[in-house]
C-alpha cells in the first residue's frame, strides 16, 4: 500500500476534513421520487420562474402551519450555473492562455528580482497566481475602459496584492518599461519606479483607488456603485453603462468593512455592483475556514442580504463526472469535505485524492477508475478555468434585475508556483524562487527563456508585431482603453468669489450663534449658489438634527433611489424628513465608515466621471481622524477634494456628552494627513472665508487636496469681520483685538481658537483691569498650516545655505512683537507646541490633554486648565519668570482668581 492511500484511509477512519452532517432519513423514498419527479417536469415544460414560485408557495404554506424550515440559504456546493446554460466562449482560448502565461511570468519575475537584491523589498507572488484568469477574462472581454470622452469606463477596485499582474500587463500593452518593472518597490530609483500596491498618489495616472488596506476596497466600491446612481437619478450624468467591480479575497471577508454595508447594496438596487471574491481558502497565515466551507458560508450571507450569488467552484473537467454520478454522491462528498483539507489536496498526489476524497464511496472509485492519477492531480477549480469564469461574468452583467451580484471563485493559492508556495499557508510570504522552481515555472507556463537565464527571472516581452500583443491590445481597444488607468488632467468649475460670500458674512456676523450653525448655513448657501449649487454633495451620519440641518430636508431632499414610498410621521411640519430619488443630501445612517465611502466616490467624481462634484460631510469630529482614519487616508491617497466638517468639535464645548464624544486631538491626528488643511474656527466669517478658499483652491484651481473644518455647538457673538483680515485667516493667524493699559507693567500675546478664543478674550480683560497687563488676541485658525509654511522656509534656507533666508509667514507676522505668548485652545497641547520654535520669545501652550467626562463647559475648561482664568494665571506666571511680577504676586492671583493649586492633573485624571 502507497504511503499516500495508507494516510488517506487513516484519515477517512478518523473523519478527519469532513463535516459532521446529521444524516437525513426518507422515511418513503417513492414519496420524495414523486416530489423531484414532479419538480423536474415542471422545470422542463414551463421553466425555473415556475418552479421557483412552485417552491416558494409551498415554504409560504408551511410557515403558516407552523412547520420549522430550514434556515440555511446555502445552495449545493456545486457552480451555480450548470454547463448547459454557458454561454459560448468568444474569445481564442489558445491566444489568451499564452497571454496569461507571460503575465504570470513577469508578475513573478519583477517580485523574485525585487528580493534578490540587497534590502528585499518584499512583495507577493500568491495571490496574483490565485487570480489571474479572473483578472484576464474580465480585460479581454468584460472591463470596459474610459473610452473617448476619458469618463466612460468601469470602476475596478483591484486586490491589492495582486499589484504585480496588473503592472504586468500594463508592461504587455506598452504602458510600462522593463526599467519601471525592475523598479518594482523602489520608488525613488532613477527611471521611476512602481508602488507596492495601488496608490494614486504615488501613481496618478495609472491606479484609481487604493485597496490594499483590508475591507476598504469592497465598501467603497458599494458607495461609489451608489454615488453614480446617484448622479444618474439627479441627472447630472448617465452612469448606466458603466459598472463598478470589487476584486477582493475570501480572508478579508473577515473585516467587518468588507460585508458591513452589502445591506445597502440591494437596498438601493445596486445592479451595477460585481463582487469577485477570489476564494482560495488561505488568509496571511492559515486557512480561511479550515474547519467549515467559506464558500457557502459567503453564500448564505450574501443570499440573505439579497444579491445574486453565483459560484465558480469547479472547472470544466468535474462537469463529466457530475453528469454521469446518478447516485448524487459525489456533490455529496464535495460538500462533507472542509477547507482546510481542501487546501491540503492542492499538495498532494493524485493518489492520495483517489483514495481520501473518492475513496470513502465506492460508487466514487469507481466513478474516476478510468483517470490516472496524474489527471486527478491537475482537476482544476473553477477560478482557473476560462469558461466557468467568463460564464459568471456574463450573467452577472446582463442580469440586471435590480440586485447587485457576487461571484465566489474557487481557486488555489500560489497557483503555478509548485513546491513554492501552492496552495501552502507560506504562500502569502512566499516572495523567492530557487533556479529549479523557475525552470519549472517557465516550463509549466511554456515561457520561451532558455535554461542558463532562467536564474536571472529576466522579463519577457513579444515584439509588437505578435499575435498576443496584438491581440492584447485589439481586445482593450474593443472596450475602451487601458484599465487600470486615471486622467492627471481634469476639467475645473467656477465657484463663487469672496465677494459674492459678502451676503452669507453679512448675515453671520452681530449674531449669537454656534459655529456649527455657520458651517450649516454656509452649506445652504451653497446647495443655493446657480454656480456650484447642483454640485455639492451634503453627507452626513444620522445626526442631522444634532447638527442643525433639519431644514435642508424639505428644501434639498434626501436621496434615495425608490424615493420616498411612505408619509413620513413628522409630515406636517416644516422640517419634515423628505426622501426623495432626486434628493441631494446623502443621510446615510449610522455609518461613519459608509459616509466617508460616499466622500470618497464624490471627492474623486473629479478624475472618476469628469465632474467636480463638491463633498461637503459632517459629523461628530470624534468620529472622524479616530475612527475613520484609514478612510481618510485612503481618500487622501485617492487624491479626493472636498469638505470634512468636525461637528460638536473639543474636549470641552460638547458639555454633558462625555468620554467618548469629546474631541480634543482630531486636530493632532489630522497633522498626519498631508493633503489635509486643518482649520479651527472661532467665527462665521472665519468659516465662510475659509469654505470660499477652498472651493476656490479645489475646484477652480485644481489643487488635489482636503479642508477639515472643527465646528462647535457653543452659541456665542460672532462681530463684524475685522477689515483685511482674510489672508491672516486662510493663512493661520491675524491679529484680533488689542487692549492697551495707560502704565502697563508688561504686554503679552494671547493665541486662541475656535470657542477658547473667548476665554483669550476675557483674560485679556483679566490682565488689563486686575493686572495692569496690555496684551493682543491672536484668532490662530490653523497651528498646523502655520507650522508647514514655517517647516517649508526653514527647509529651504537649510538647503540653500547661501541665498537670502526666507521668512515664513509666522515670523513676519510676529517680528517685533513683545512676549510672553501663551497658547490656548480646546485641543492636546502638542498642537500649540508645533510652533514652539518660531515663537521669537517666551512661549507656553495650554491645552486639553486627557479623557474626556460630563460636564458643564466652564466646569471643564477649569478642569483641563483653558477658561480664561488658567490663561491669565499661565500669563502671569510667565511675566513672573522674566521678572516683571514677583512669584509672590502670582500666588496672590492664583487665590484671588479662586483656583485650586492643588487640583488634579487634568493629564492623568
Amino acid at each position: 500500500m502507497s504511503e499516500s492511500k495508507s494516510v488517506a484511509q487513516a484519515e477517512i477512519s478518523q473523519n478527519l476534513g469532513e463535516l459532521n452532517h446529521s444524516p437525513d432519513v426518507d422515511i418513503d423514498a417513492a414519496e420524495t421520487q414523486e416530489w423531484i419527479s414532479s419538480l423536474e417536469y415542471v422545470l422542463q415544460s414551463k421553466g425555473p420562474e415556475r418552479v421557483k414560485f412552485l417552491i416558494d408557495q409551498l415554504r409560504d404554506r408551511a410557515a403558516e402551519e407552523g412547520v420549522p424550515l430550514s434556515s440555511d440559504t446555502a445552495t449545493p456546493y456545486v457552480n451555480t450555473i450548470p454547463p448547459h446554460e454557458q454561454p459560448a466562449y468568444p474569445g481564442n482560448r489558445e491566444l489568451e492562455r499564452r497571454i496569461k502565461s507571460i503575465i504570470r511570468w513577469n508578475a513573478m519575475a519583477m517580485v523574485v528580482r525585487a528580493n534578490k537584491r540587497p534590502g528585499g523589498v518584499g512583495g507577493h507572488i500568491s495571490t496574483f497566481a490565485s487570480s489571474a484568469t479572473l483578472y484576464e477574462v474580465a480585460f479581454n472581454h468584460f472591463f470596459k475602459g474610459r473610452g473617448e470622452d476619458g469618463y466612460s469606463g468601469d470602476s475596478v477596485y483591484f486586490q491589492g496584492h495582486a499589484s504585480p499582474g496588473m503592472y504586468s500587463r500594463a508592461y504587455l500593452e506598452g504602458r510600462l518599461s522593463d526599467e519601471n518593472l525592475d523598479n518594482f518597490r523602489r520608488e525613488l530609483a532613477p527611471g521611476g519606479g512602481l508602488s507596492s500596491y495601488p496608490h494614486p498618489w504615488l501613481m496618478p495616472g495609472f491606479w484609481e483607488y487604493p485597496t490594499v488596506s483590508m475591507g476598504l476596497g469592497p465598501i467603497m466600491a458599494i458607495y461609489q456603485a451608489r454615488f453614480n446612481e446617484y448622479l444618474n437619478d439627479r441627472g447630472i450624468k448617465d452612469t448606466k453603462g458603466q459598472k463598478v467591480w470589487a476584486f477582493l479575497g475570501d480572508g478579508e471577508c473577515d473585516e467587518p468593512e468588507t460585508l458591513g454595508a452589502i445591506g445597502l447594496a440591494s437596498r438601493e438596487k445596486l445592479d451595477n455592483l460585481i463582487f469577485v471574491i477570489n476564494c482560495n481558502l488561505q488568509r496571511l497565515d492559515g486557512p480561511v475556514r479550515g474547519n467549515g466551507k467559506i464558500i457557502q458560508e459567503l453564500e448564505s450571507i450574501f443570499h440573505g442580504a439579497g444579491w445574486n450569488v453565483i459560484k465558480v467552484v469547479w472547472g470544466g473537467e468535474w462537469d463529466e463526472l457530475l453528469a454521469r454520478d446518478t447516485t448524487g454522491l459525489l456533490a455529496k462528498r464535495m460538500n462533507e469535505v472542509v477547507d482546510g483539507q481542501y487546501q491540503k489536496y492542492t499538495s498532494m498526489p493524485g493518489s492520495y485524492i483517489r483514495e481520501h476524497f473518492f475513496g470513502k464511496y465506492p460508487e466514487l472509485l469507481e466513478l474516476v477508475k478510468h483517470l490516472s492519477d496524474e489527471k486527478l492531480e491537475k482537476i482544476r477549480r473553477g477560478g482557473h478555468d476560462p469558461e466557468k469564469v467568463y460564464a459568471a461574468y456574463h450573467r452577472a452583467t446582463t442580469l440586471n434585475n435590480g440586485k447587485p451580484t457576487v461571484i465566489l471563485a474557487k481557486t488555489v493559492k500560489g497557483y503555478g508556483l509548485g513546491e513554492a508556495g501552492e496552495g501552502r499557508n507560506v504562500a502569502h510570504n512566499q516572495k523567492k524562487m530557487n533556479e529549479a522552481e523557475l525552470l519549472e515555472f517557465r516550463t509549466r507556463f511554456g515561457i520561451p527563456i532558455s535554461d542558463e537565464k532562467v536564474g536571472d527571472a529576466p522579463f519577457y516581452k513579444p515584439p509588437a508585431s505578435s499575435t498576443e500583443i496584438k491581440y492584447l491590445k485589439e481586445r482593450r481597444d474593443s472596450l475602451g482603453g487601458p484599465v487600470p488607468s486615471r486622467p492627471t488632467e481634469h476639467p475645473t468649475l467656477e465657484v463663487p468669489t469672496r465677494e459674492d460670500f459678502g451676503k452669507l458674512i453679512a448675515k453671520l456676523e452681530d449674531k449669537s450663534c454656534s459655529t456649527t450653525f455657520a458651517v450649516v448655513q454656509t452649506l445652504i448657501a451653497m446647495c443655493r449658489d446657480k454656480k456650484i449649487g447642483k454640485y455639492v454633495v451634503p453627507i452626513v451620519p444620522d445626526e442631522s438634527r444634532t447638527f442643525g440641518m433639519e431644514g435642508m430636508f424639505r428644501q434639498f431632499g434626501i436621496y434615495a433611489h425608490a424615493g420616498q414610498l411612505y408619509e413620513p410621521a413628522d409630515s406636517g411640519q416644516i422640517a419634515y424628513y423628505k426622501e426623495a430619488q432626486n434628493g441631494q443630501i446623502l443621510e446615510e445612517g449610522i455609518t461613519e465608515c459608509g459616509s466617508i465611502s460616499s466622500f470618497n466616490a464624490a471627492g474623486t467624481a473629479y478624475s472618476c466621471h469628469g465632474i467636480n462634484m463638491i463633498p461637503f460631510y459632517i459629523y461628530y469630529s470624534m468620529f472622524g481622524f479616530q475612527r475613520i482614519g484609514d478612510s481618510i487616508w485612503a481618500a487622501a491617497d485617492m487624491r479626493a477634494k472636498g469638505f470634512l466638517v468636525g461637528g460638536t468639535a473639543g474636549r470641552t464645548t460638547l458639555n454633558g456628552e462625555g468620554l467618548q464624544h469629546q474631541d480634543g486631538h482630531s486636530l493632532l491626528n489630522a497633522i498626519a494627513f498631508p493633503t489635509v488643511r486643518a482649520y479651527d474656527p472661532a467665527f462665521g466669517y472665519e468659516v465662510a472665508v475659509i469654505v470660499q478658499e477652498g472651493l476656490e483652491r479645489m475646484y477652480e484651481k485644481g489643487e488635489e487636496c482636503m479642508y477639515y473644518i472643527t465646528a462647535e455647538n457653543e452659541e456665542y457673538h460672532h462681530p463684524t469681520m475685522p477689515e483685511g483680515c482674510e489672508d491672516g485667516i486662510i493663512k493661520g493667524m491675524y491679529k484680533f483685538k488689542s487692549r492697551d493699559v495707560d502704565g502697563a507693567k508688561a504686554r503679552v500675546q494671547l493665541f486662541g481658537s475656535g470657542a477658547i478664543l473667548n476665554c483669550a478674550l476675557k483674560a485679556q480683560e483679566i490682565l488689563a483691569e486686575k493686572y495692569n497687563v496690555a496684551s493682543d488676541v491672536w484668532s490662530v485658525t490653523s497651528y498646523t498650516l502655520l507650522r508647514r509654511d514655517a517647516h517649508s522656509v526653514e527647509r529651504w534656507n537649510r538647503l540653500h545655505p547661501t541665498e537670502t533666508p526666507r521668512k515664513s509667514y509666522l515670523e513676519e507676522t510676529l517680528e517685533g512683537v513683545e512676549g510672553p505668548f501663551i497658547s490656548a485652545s480646546d485641543y492636546v497641547r502638542a498642537l500649540g507646541e508645533q510652533l514652539t520654535p518660531w515663537i521669537p520669545g517666551d512661549y507656553y501652550v495650554l491645552g486639553t490633554d486627557g479623557m474626556g467626562r460630563s460636564e458643564t463647559r466652564d466646569a471643564l475648561r477649569r478642569h483641563f486648565e483653558v477658561d480664561a482664568e488658567s490663561i491669565t494665571i499661565a500669563a502671569l506666571g510667565r511675566l513672573a519668570k522674566a521678572g516683571v511680577f514677583e512669584a509672590a504676586d502670582v500666588a496672590q492671583a492664583i487665590k484671588d482668581l479662586d483656583y485650586d493649586p492643588e487640583k488634579t492633573d487634568p493629564y492623568f485624571a
